[in-house]
């Protein structure tokens, strides 16, 4: 990742953090569950051998936390890549990710209150989003950041699959 973020991964999460002036962005996802479904209308019944089954990617939801130094709250951001933008990085003008909901959390604290409002954007001004977008932006999270996560996971997606299908062969032959 481009960006001078710093990577931790555990399993199927990871965690990208990046310190900017006086600010904490924290950037964590799971790869499980983020191969969107392929459904073919019409699968054909001798696939050339020339042909390739499409590239799979990995699409996962993501939060970002920005926490301030000298506040207790952080800011928390969870965002997604809706279906039908993804694969249209090229569009400069549109954004392959959005914010689907905003909400205040103490910081410093592990569990997220359930009793803190959140915010669903759907509902939004559009200004306000733009403004929410824009300051991810300036923290580094923006379409380039978008793009990279996305190549990222699906790398980390398929090295857990390879993982997973070396461990069921041997489980499935132990006796």
């Amino acid at each position: 990742m481009s960006g001078g973020w710093e990577l931790e991964v555990t399993g199927t999460e990871a965690k990208l953090v990046r310190k900017v002036a006086g600010e904490k962005v924290t950037v964590t996802f799971n790869i499980n569950n983020s191969i969107p479904p392929t459904f073919d209308e019409e699968p054909e019944k001798e696939q050339k051998a020339d042909e390739q089954e499409p590239e799979l990617s990995s699409t996962p939801n993501f939060v970002v936390e920005v926490t301030k130094d000298d506040t207790k709250q952080t800011l928390v951001l969870d965002c997604h890549y809706p279906e039908n933008e993804v694969g249209h990085g090229d569009e400069e003008e549109s954004d392959i990710f959005s914010i689907q909901e905003v909400s205040f959390q103490p910081s410093g604290e592990l569990d997220w209150k359930e009793n803190s409002y959140t915010l669903n954007t759907d509902s939004l001004d559009w200004a306000l989003y733009d403004h929410l977008m824009d300051f991810l932006a300036d923290r580094g999270v923006d379409n380039t950041f978008a793009d990279e996560l996305i190549d990222f996971s699906t790398a980390l997606e398929h090295q857990e699959y390879i993982r997973f299908l070396e461990d069921l062969k041997v489980f499935i032959k132990c006796q």
